[in-house]
């Protein structure tokens, strides 16, 4: 589960958005947004002084929660995690800050528009895929502006000591001669047909079987439901809207489209007026005739978009600050804008073209919009009633026929499943708390998401038990049975390996070689037989070595014959590579321990 949490959710920004600027350091898997709030009475920890807030843990846990990569049940464990991680991502954020790393507005702007994943097919940046990407995480572009600030100077410090760190030539040259090694032997495989006799359960080993693993025939609690679902895009599914509401909608629109902009950009640096009347030169030669995009390619600091005419994409309101913004957004298409202080650099925006189709093209968008809107108050209106009606209700049936919905019924169903609805955050939970498992009770109105709310009663249950041994008799015969021959074919191995230890012979062993097997080839023999060939102790004087490795269906004898080595290759580099890699790894870890035992941490 946690594995998920690192891999999905609080990774979405390192391996999405900025994964090609970040080590994939065991520990950075949960980043956190320790930015995006304000501070608060009610904080889980104070790392040197500096809080982290409960509001900040529990966005998080939602997030992770509302992306279903955490289980509902496994919350507190998930918070637990997360809070860890958020304690280390602040003293490496407190141990930058000490060392004066630094990242400046313009700086944070170029890097946001050069992520390929915010471009188009043709290497601009979209606004609309910036939107979505970050909405998908649950991140505003301020709250993702301040992340993307904190990672990036978190990977500067971390890069300067993954740099630090080297392996020896003698260690590099032991580790290559170990990947090189290969082995030659020989396999047979004892399946139970090489048994004396067929292997039979008795009842007596049946019921003992049965009873040593009753934990493999538990059948969890499970519950029968009813529920009631409102669904604003069912209530918005008809409605009339007059052609001038539609038209009225557009033009709002058109009015804040996104922008398709170019810029020329001056560093302030220490000489605002220098940089100022640089770019007050790049103005006059526009309004003498001079083109944009010339102009741009012979004054503009950006290196990232000088040479391409000052392009920078298309974009929305929030992406590169206020004082950017108002002025991009006040200008039409074509026009220029006066020169804009963004706080460390100056900048000449010019609007390109405007990002909306026409009318009749979002016509349908624009009326599903319209009707969304209309049905707003309705579902609002709905989902009181719902509150109030289910609250004092004996039951959901009257509920649902009071507002005209469906109720519908479930099958018995545990509180971990597979169900599209029921699997949602936050629905089984209500159906297992006490109020409505215990008492009786419908349960609280459940918020899916914006446009939807369900509520639910239990209308039957049935607690978690061992299921008899009659109704799992068929199971517990193919596992005890599978037991008990493959405790069977261990002896049987162990028999005839110390006949061979002792320079016997056995008859009838279809005995099959493989010649220069190394570790990573590919090849079609087992992986666990290729693992244990790699196990046995070097041959000496010229005597195999012998030994057993277990397998689908049976188990392998072994004789090793030979160790060999390849040729150096490719995978030599790669050791070298991956070696100073795990030595990066570890300095960065030695970091952050020695940065925890020097903390003062206090979790609340």
């Amino acid at each position: 589960m946690l594995q998920r949490i690192r891999d999905r959710s609080h990774g979405w920004v390192a391996k999405t958005i900025v994964g090609f600027i970040v080590v994939t350091f065991a520990f950075f898997g949960v980043e956190s947004i320790i930015g995006a709030f304000t501070a608060s009475s009610d904080d889980v920890a104070t790392v040197n002084g500096d809080t982290i807030s409960r509001q900040a843990v529990e966005t998080e846990v939602q997030r992770a929660i509302r992306s279903g990569q955490v289980a509902p049940e496994q919350e507190r464990e998930a918070r637990n995690q997360i809070i860890n991680q958020m304690i280390d991502s602040r003293l490496l954020d407190q141990y930058a800050e000490e060392g004066g790393l630094h990242m400046s507005d313009a700086q944070l702007d170029q890097l946001i528009v050069s992520i390929p994943d915010f471009q188009d097919d043709k290497g601009r940046f979209d606004a609309d895929l910036f939107r979505n990407r970050l909405a998908s995480a649950g991140y505003s572009p301020t709250s993702f502006r301040q992340q993307l600030s904190s990672d990036t100077l978190r990977q500067q410090l971390t890069d300067g000591f993954a740099a630090s760190a080297f392996v020896l030539p003698g260690e590099e040259e032991k580790l290559s001669q170990l990947q090189r090694q290969t082995r030659t032997f020989r396999h047979a495989t004892l399946s139970s047909a090489d048994l004396d006799a067929p292997v039979t359960v008795s009842e007596d080993e049946l019921k003992a079987w049965y009873d040593s693993h009753q934990d493999n025939y538990r059948r969890p609690a499970q519950v029968k439901l009813a529920y009631v679902l409102l669904d604003q895009n069912e209530l918005a599914s008809g409605g009339d809207i007059s052609e001038d509401t539609l038209k009225a909608e557009y033009a709002a629109k058109r009015a804040d489209a996104p922008r398709e902009i170019a810029h020329i950009m001056v560093e302030k640096g220490d000489d605002d007026a220098a940089a100022r009347a640089k770019l007050e030169g790049a103005r006059d030669a526009l309004a003498n005739g001079e083109d944009f995009a010339k102009v741009a390619a012979e004054v503009s600091e950006d290196s990232s978009t000088a040479e391409d005419g000052g392009e920078l994409g298309v974009i929305t309101r929030g992406i590169f600050g206020e004082d950017f913004d108002d002025a991009a957004f006040a200008l039409d298409e074509g026009q220029v804008s006066d020169i804009v202080d963004t706080g460390d650099s100056l900048h000449l925006i010019k609007v390109t073209g405007l990002d909306i189709a026409p009318f009749e093209d979002m016509r349908d968008e624009l009326l599903t919009q319209a009707r969304q809107a209309a049905s707003r108050d309705t579902f609002n209106e709905k989902a009181q009633q719902l509150k109030d009606e289910s609250f004092a209700a004996d039951d959901l049936a009257s509920v649902a026929e009071d507002l005209d919905l469906p109720l519908k019924k479930t099958d018995w169903v545990a509180q971990e499943n597979d169900d599209e609805l029921l699997s949602e955050p936050g629905v089984m939970a209500a159906a297992f708390g006490d109020e409505v498992l215990e008492e009786g009770y419908n349960s609280d109105v459940i918020e899916l998401d914006d446009s939807r709310r369900l509520v639910l009663r239990v209308l039957e249950q049935r607690p978690a038990t061992t299921l008899a041994l009659d109704e799992v008799k068929q199971q517990v015969q193919r596992e005890a049975k599978a037991d008990k021959t493959a405790k069977a074919l261990e002896a049987l191995a162990e028999k005839r390996l110390e006949t061979l230890r002792q320079g016997g012979s056995l008859e009838g062993i279809d005995w099959q070689q493989a010649d220069d097997v190394s570790r990573q080839a590919s090849t079609q023999l087992p992986q666990s037989l290729v693992k244990q060939a790699f196990t046995l102790a070097h041959p000496q004087d010229g005597q195999p070595v012998y030994g057993k490795a277990s397998l689908s269906g049976g188990i392998a004898l072994i004789a090793l014959t030979e160790i060999g080595e390849a040729e150096p290759g490719e995978m030599d580099q790669f050791l070298s590579r991956l070696a100073t890699r795990l030595r990066a790894q570890a300095a960065v870890t030695g970091l952050q321990e020695s940065l925890r035992e020097r903390a003062e941490i206090e979790r609340n």
